[in-house]
């Protein structure tokens, strides 16, 4: 790569989703009794993700 290749703006712009493809995030709740290991297993590594978002998140603040 020759170095005025870097120095050229891109003319096309990023790609977007469309609105209509777009999904929103939502929680749904099951039932434990018809939870079966997997399902358990799913919900503890999203507690576990979440609190290590939390505490990226509160270790920013302190910064």
């Amino acid at each position: 790569m020759g170095r005025d290749e870097h120095k050229r703006k891109s003319r096309k712009p990023l790609g977007q989703t469309p609105k209509s493809e777009q999904l929103e995030a939502r929680d749904v709740e099951f039932a434990e009794e018809l939870a079966d290991s997997a399902d358990i297993e799913a919900q503890r590594r999203a507690e576990a993700a979440d609190q290590r978002a939390s505490q990226h998140q509160h270790n920013r603040r302190k910064s």
